[in-house]
């Protein structure tokens, strides 16, 4: 395998995107129609129908391509797997997308209707609505394609199928067998995933996995992540009264569930951001030449500041990079009493805190999770994992109900794994432009159970532009990216031999 791997690298070092531009633009005009109709199905990660007309979808198109298609069923909804006729004697790539989406609320978008895409311009500061028949004389790259999911991740997915087309129209030959694993609830968190891999074991089985998810660097520059924070949760409420009582009466009297939160959380943080549970960044060590690696990403700290509106960041880390290298320990939402019109004059009866918590290859979320909660107990507060009875409230003076979410781990490839030097030197001579290398992104894609279960190196190759809205009104996908995407798949997907 690594001779072979040597031999392409090799081979693609004088590696150029051949094709004319009306041949790519061609087969970007095909893509965009195809996406369209790919995105019209509403895919909603919450609807057991909309995830069964997708799968539908699916196995027509790559059916199409000559792809081998099988629906997998798991423990929740059914994932998609497509192979092409597999030849011993080829190393094999897996890919990894998928095809739920998050919820729309329509109300929030600026469009009728968030599954039916919209082609759309800046005009000044407003985005400018443009007829499909505008693509037929030319196909401006500055375009954008707005519908949910355009960018998170069936953009993508229908990016891939076109470059295989082109792959067929010249005639290349393709020197990997390729397997594409397609999930159906990423956006819930793909809690049957880890089981059906496992069951899966065999087909599933590769030399490496490619996930092609989430946005380019903010630079625009071709980019490939080598890791992923994996996340955990927890939510923390806190007690006062059984029911909400009058501030009047009872403010000097009855505990604020609110203020009894809210010191908890404070202990868990110093005024820079970081946190002061003991242990909780263990085992994390940066050398100088990690270091080296993360300051090499091209990253604006002043724009990153500007774009939040933040004065100061945190000081977890010194720069962005490296901040990403610790797990985080994040308040995700409060919530006590009642607030704005509708607030009252009431002591609430219980305050609550959603925690999520970041995790980076050296830890393991149950074991933050337990410091976090042994942190809590020396607080002074009394543990219960459901409302607490009415013994408990009178037996202790500081109660806590903790539930605990699943934990999605982390992973992270050595940056000198020779399949992340092939995919470089193909990213490199494709756009020739330098590659954006990044040791390990923020957030979370549900992969290590393919590095747990299969033990092959993974490495993400984004497709889509950073300002995407990815999970948000208004999502979308730069036409440009779509060149950007088939020209990747394409340079992945062949060789000059």
């Amino acid at each position: 395998m690594r001779k072979l791997l040597s031999l392409l690298i090799i081979s693609c070092s004088t590696f150029s995107f051949a094709q004319d531009a009306t041949q790519l633009k061609s087969q970007i005009r095909h893509t965009i129609d195809e996406l369209r109709d790919f995105v019209l199905i509403p895919n909603d990660a919450l609807e057991h129908a909309d995830i069964n007309r997708n799968l539908t979808w699916l196995t027509q198109k790559f059916n199409a391509r000559g792809f081998n298609t099988s629906v997998l069923p798991t423990e929740g909804e059914s994932i998609f797997f497509a192979a092409l006729p597999i030849e011993d004697n080829k190393p094999t790539i897996l890919f990894y997308m998928h095809f739920d989406g998050q919820s729309v609320d329509p109300n929030k978008w600026d469009q009728s209707n968030p599954y039916k895409v919209e082609l759309k311009t800046l005009a000044g500061d407003e985005w400018k609505t443009l007829p499909f028949s505008d693509l037929d004389t030319d196909i401006n790259y500055d375009w954008r394609l707005f519908g949910r999911s355009t960018s998170d991740d069936k953009g993508p997915i229908v990016m891939f199928l076109n470059a295989i087309d082109l792959l067929k129209k010249n005639n290349k030959t393709i020197p990997f067998n390729i397997k594409v694993i397609l999930d159906s609830e990423e956006e819930k968190s793909s809690k049957p995933l880890p089981k059906a891999v496992k069951e899966y074991r065999e087909l599933l089985e590769a030399d490496f996995l490619v996930i092609n998810d989430g946005p380019v660097h903010v630079s625009g520059k071709p980019t490939i992540v080598y890791g992923c924070r994996g996340i955990t949760t927890l939510s923390l409420t806190t007690y006062g009264p059984v029911k909400p009582q009058h501030s009047g009466h009872y403010g000097n009297y009855a505990p604020n569930p609110g203020f009894q939160l809210a010191q908890v959380l404070a202990t868990m943080k110093d005024v820079d951001g970081k946190v002061l549970i003991p242990g909780y960044y263990d085992g994390i060590t940066l050398d100088e030449n990690t270091l080296s690696i993360l300051k090499s990403v091209p990253d604006n700290e002043g724009t990153i500041k500007n774009t939040l509106q933040i004065r100061t960041s945190e000081k977890v880390g010194s720069f962005y990079q490296e901040s990403l290298q610790y797990p985080s320990l994040n308040i995700r939402g409060l919530g006590s009493g009642w607030i704005g019109k509708q607030a009252r004059t009431i002591v609430p009866e219980s305050a609550t805190a959603e925690i999520d918590i970041r995790l980076v290859p050296e830890t393991n979320g149950t074991r933050l999770k337990d410091l976090v909660k042994k942190h809590i107990v020396s607080q002074g507060f009394h543990i219960t994992d459901s409302n607490p009875s009415k013994s408990e409230r009178l037996a202790h003076d500081k109660l806590i109900t903790i539930t605990e979410g699943s934990v999605t781990d982390a992973f992270r490839t050595d940056l000198n794994n020779p399949h992340g030097q092939f995919l470089v030197e193909i990213l490199k001579n494709t756009f020739e432009d330098d590659v954006v290398q990044i040791r390990i992104m923020g957030g979370t894609v549900p992969i290590s159970p393919f590095i747990n279960e299969l033990k092959i190196p993974a490495f993400i190759v984004p497709m889509v532009n950073p300002d995407n809205n990815q999970h948000s009104p208004n999502e979308n996908l730069k036409i440009g990216q779509i060149a950007y995407g088939i020209k990747t798949f394409y340079g992945i997907l062949s060789s000059e031999e």
